[in-house]
């Protein structure tokens, strides 16, 4: 057990690392948004569906892959990918060149998770997958919240450097330099996926499965699968959202600079949403142990409810003391359901689909969240308000709708989530 908990900390770091990578972006709103002379919604495209659309659309085939080769070696060759893709967005110099560098980093990125997923629920009990998954799913947290620390020194310090007299690209800025500084590293933590123990799978027969009967057995049980894929990508939406504008909504609404209200905002993700992701995991194990055979579900549904009032209240606290202050819960609760969210796949699913419905699940929620969450929350601010000073109303809609629609869904999926782990076993 002391193997699979060693490799359940090598890949939440390879997780840390990719959301350090997609995440430094929220940093650089301004530079990018001066140099490329772009707006608040072409600069949302740049973190959002530039990323996503490979991400997303290359995850089924990957998780097939994943499915019958080796999984470590998929996620060290998707960690050098992304990795060089992060350094090569410094060498960006107009928009379409960083949209298409954004666009690798997505290619990368895509070859983790569903692999990632299938290695550790081969290799824990189903008593212990929850914390398993809890303690992977705090690579995003604590690399959200790196990113904004590290990231946020890293752009304070930089901010005025501009390295002149290179060949090809003939100058460097302070916000092109951030994306070597923080993409290069993750080189090394492509070895140490190396040397990982592949776990042995938790079916015999290596046959590739075909879609056909995973989509028949998704259709069989259709409530489950939309009411969870759908629910959990309106909180996704709603984190992505949020994540993408905070640096922003700080520097925009009590004029601090952004490197400064990175490092601020990275110490509350660090603290509070690694906090509220160990907690989903632990209370959705309690539940378990409690004979709730949904214990995923309601602990999505517990998330979505409470972030409800809290996404109206941080945007728009009347100052940074108390904007910071509602942060804290808002970060607990917008961590708790991850963990949940991904258990629900694995105890739900077949052994030998869980990687491909996994991928699946992933698609769906990233498009939905990481494709326009940011964007959803640009419309409103440059068409509905015209006035970047909107951003904070902006948040405060779009992340409560999102909650609201999420607890809908996650309400009406309990009985049917239910029903499927029951005909499963």
């Amino acid at each position: 057990m002391t193997g699979a908990w060693y490799m359940v900390s090598v890949l939440m770091v390879a997780y840390m690392f990719s959301f350090i990578d997609r995440s430094i972006l929220s940093l650089l709103v301004s530079p990018i948004r001066n140099d490329l002379q772009i707006s608040d919604t072409q600069f949302s495209l740049l973190h959002g569906i530039a990323f996503a659309i490979f991400y997303t659309g290359l995850g089924i085939p990957i998780a097939r892959l994943a499915d019958r080769y080796s999984r470590k070696h998929i996620i060290s060759i998707g960690i050098v990918v992304w990795s060089f893709a992060t350094a090569v967005c410094g060498l960006a110099k107009n928009f379409i060149q960083l949209f298409s560098a954004r666009m690798m980093v997505g290619v990368g990125e895509a070859a983790l998770s569903p692999a990632a997923y299938s290695m550790i629920t081969d290799s824990f009990p189903k008593s212990q997958l929850g914390r398993a998954m809890a303690v992977y799913n705090t690579g995003v947290f604590f690399g959200v919240g790196l990113a904004y620390v590290i990231g946020g020194l890293v752009v304070s310090a930089v901010a005025d450097i501009t390295i002149t007299g290179l060949p090809i690209v003939e100058e460097i800025k302070g916000w092109q330099l951030t994306f070597f500084i923080v993409g290069l590293p993750g080189l090394l933590i492509a070895l140490f996926c190396v040397t990982l123990r592949e776990p042995v799978r938790g079916y015999v027969n290596e046959e590739q499965i075909p879609v056909r009967q995973i989509l028949r057995f998704m259709r069989s049980n259709w409530a489950t699968f939309v009411t969870h894929f759908f629910g959990f990508a309106a909180l996704t939406l709603y984190f992505n959202g949020f994540m993408a504008w905070a640096p922003a909504l700080i520097n925009r609404r009590f004029d601090l600079p952004t490197g400064e209200a990175g490092i601020y905002l990275g110490y509350i993700v660090l603290v509070f949403a690694t906090a509220g992701i160990l907690a989903g995991g632990w209370v959705t194990d309690w539940f378990g142990r409690k004979g709730h055979t949904n214990a995923p579900m309601r602990t999505g549904l517990i998330a979505a409810i409470a972030l409800i009032p809290l996404g109206v209240m941080a945007p728009l606290m009347p100052n940074l003391t108390w904007t910071l202050v509602a942060f804290c819960p808002l970060m607990f609760f917008i961590s708790f359901p991850w963990a949940a969210a991904a258990t629900a796949i694995q105890i739900v699913s077949p052994g030998r689909m869980r990687a491909q419905v996994s991928a699946l699940y992933l698609f769906i929620v990233n498009l939905t969240g990481i494709g326009f969450g940011p964007t959803a929350v640009a419309l409103f601010t440059d068409y509905v308000f015209g006035d970047d000073n909107a951003l904070p109303y902006s948040l405060a809609i779009v992340g409560p709708l999102s909650a609201g629609l999420a607890t809908i869904l996650l309400f009406l999926g309990l009985k049917p989530f239910a029903a499927s782990i029951a005909r499963t076993q």
